[in-house]
């Protein structure tokens, strides 16, 4: 219910605030383990990516935010899981996993931060997909998030990991790069298209 109320609220203010354009929904699984991978520009990432997706959706956050009173009671409460700062500890990967494997849809960042934007991928997204046999579902935010200026999310069609189904450390770098190939050539397609900053 708590999920659903904010869903709701996310959707207006997107609407007014930043001209939310939405775009591939079809591209997402109605049902089964999703590995959502985004590029990573703003905090206001994960709502903007999670809001217009009927299922609900699950991210990994600093470990800190869910212990700020009331927010990290919230946050947990509609799909959010901890992680430590300075690397992604084996409880989080292993919770990761089993949502995965439950069939649930897992929000990563392959940049692994903001700063990094545009730049080479970490090996954890390629790593869950692979692990977990989830689908790998790419997602492109463009746009700044400037007041009252259009600012879209397309969904992309799957990638397929399957050529690095052995899961080694030279394959899980190819495996990222070619997410992050497609996420980068869906920002570049969508700028063009639509003149988007």
């Amino acid at each position: 219910m708590l999920y659903r109320s904010l869903r709701a609220c996310f959707r207006g203010m997107f609407r007014i605030g930043f001209r939310w354009e939405v775009s591939g929904l079809e591209n997402i699984p109605a049902q089964g383990g999703v590995v959502l991978c985004c590029n990573h520009t703003s905090n206001w990432d994960p709502p903007f990516i999670g809001s217009p997706i009927e299922r609900m959706v699950h991210f990994m956050a600093k470990a800190e935010l869910f212990r700020i009173p009331v927010f990290g009671w919230v946050i947990r409460r509609v799909g959010a899981f901890p992680v430590k700062r300075g690397g992604v500890s084996k409880e989080s990967i292993k919770l990761a996993l089993q949502l995965l494997r439950d069939g649930n849809i897992l929000v990563v960042f392959p940049e692994g931060s903001r700063s990094n934007a545009g730049g080479m991928g970490k090996k954890g997204a390629a790593m869950l997909a692979l692990k977990s046999g989830a689908t790998v579902i790419p997602a492109a935010v463009v746009g700044g998030y400037k007041l009252f200026r259009r600012t879209s999310v397309e969904y992309g069609k799957p990638v397929d990991l399957s050529e690095f189904a052995d899961g080694g450390s030279d394959q899980l770098e190819a495996a990222t790069e070619k997410i992050m190939a497609t996420i980068r050539a869906m920002v570049e397609e969508k700028k063009s298209k639509n003149q988007i900053d």
